[in-house]
């Protein structure tokens, strides 16, 4: 399991976010409406290292939520802590220490509030889809596990996810989208590979996006003066909303 360095190269988009912030659970949450949301769906985002209230994240989420017509929220499960802005967006990684941020927000101890917030967000929506990004690859993997007798969500999408081991996508038992740039050192061709394999055995619905020549990171803070970020940013955004609407819209 690892988490690359390059998956800290910033852009910031530019725009006002339209949320606000509750809780959610235990945890701070960005919540966000269209403007007439269904009030039977929400989408439930797993930021990735830069954290819930990174300005990025938020337009993300504001987009998902006109375009699905439905209500997102944004929980924050590092704490209140992010990756130091600063040096990510100078480009000082040698300043950033990766291990011993993941060790206080690893699997084992997020993945009870995680939970928590999927579980409350199935006592007040009927259906829910998760979608998560490097490090909230991990997380809605596990949302969609064959474990929970009642499923916690109804549908999920990864983004160039981070901390993932195989079993993760052996016990996947809800439809899943992958999102895979193509150079990406933590969702490496070996498990690209059998993520793939494993899934078209499972008998769910299964949606693999292949982003050629960008990196991990760019669906989340690509950088437009970088050649296809910018456009792998919105192909990324569509095909998940094109993917939350199958599973939330009413039938």
């Amino acid at each position: 399991m690892s988490v690359s360095n390059c998956c800290l190269t910033a852009f910031q988009w530019n725009g006002t976010p339209k949320g606000h912030e509750a809780k959610l659970a235990n945890n701070n949450c960005y919540i966000t409406s269209s403007a007439n949301p269904n009030p039977k769906t929400a989408v439930f985002l797993i930021h990735d290292l830069l954290g819930w209230d990174f300005l990025n994240v938020r337009l993300l989420a504001d987009h998902y939520a006109e375009e699905t017509n439905t209500t997102v929220y944004a929980p924050d499960f590092f704490g209140g802590e992010s990756v130091d802005r600063d040096h990510v967006l100078a480009g000082r990684f040698d300043k950033i220490d990766l291990h011993g941020f993941i060790g206080k927000n690893s699997r084992e101890i997020r993945e009870p509030e995680i939970f928590a917030c999927a579980k409350a967000l199935k006592e007040k929506y009927e259906k829910v889809a998760a979608v998560g990004f490097c490090y909230g690859g991990w997380a809605v993997l596990r949302l969609g596990a064959k474990e929970h007798k009642s499923p916690l969500v109804d549908c999920i999408s990864l983004g160039h996810p981070s901390l993932m081991i195989k079993k993760d996508f052996d016990e996947v038992a809800v439809p899943v989208q992958i999102l895979a740039p193509e150079i990406d050192q933590a969702f490496t061709q070996e498990l690209k590979e059998y993520a793939f394999t494993t899934i078209m055995k499972l008998g769910v619905p299964f949606n693999y996006q292949h982003f050629p020549g960008v990196e991990h990171a760019c669906l989340v803070r690509g950088d437009e003066n970088i050649k296809g970020e910018r456009e792998a940013m919105a192909r990324g955004k569509n095909a998940a909303v094109a993917w939350f609407k199958q599973f939330l819209d009413d039938e």
